[in-house]
């Protein structure tokens, strides 16, 4: 079975997906996953077999494509669905921004590394998680 990646208008489904792995498995707040952005971004789905397996958001802002809430669920982990999702957002980038950036989980700086993206900045505490912030040309 392939997963499709794509842009969506189903919010909803994203913020089911998010609060799946963000929320119950990983321990953060609803009030730190939950923010006003959701409505001013582009949001990608990934889908297995008509089934939400991963999603990702890209938030365009001066020039800038903050990539943020990427997550797949723990059955597709180790699959490539995440490097997926950034490739897709990146793509979405492209055109209406020069630059992505994100916050990176600490234990993932190497996935987003070899996506292409380098690190600045030092280590900070995003709703109790270790991040260190990203970027890379578009």
């Amino acid at each position: 079975m392939s997963v499709t990646v794509a842009l969506t208008d189903d919010i909803a489904t994203c913020l089911h997906l998010r609060r799946v792995v963000f929320i119950d498995e990983q321990g953060v707040s609803e009030a730190d996953e939950i923010d006003d952005l959701d409505d001013q971004s582009l949001h990608l789905l990934a889908m297995e077999s008509n089934v939400p397996v991963g999603t990702a958001r890209i938030h365009i802002r001066d020039g800038v494509a903050k990539i943020g809430r990427v997550c797949v669920l723990q059955s597709h982990r180790g699959t490539g669905l995440g490097a997926a999702l950034i490739r897709s957002a990146l793509d979405a980038g492209r055109g209406k921004a020069t630059m992505a950036k994100l916050g990176a989980q600490v234990h993932a700086l190497g996935f987003y590394e070899a996506l292409g993206f380098a690190a600045i900045g030092p280590v900070y505490d995003d709703a109790g998680i270790d991040h260190r912030d990203m970027v890379r040309d578009l």
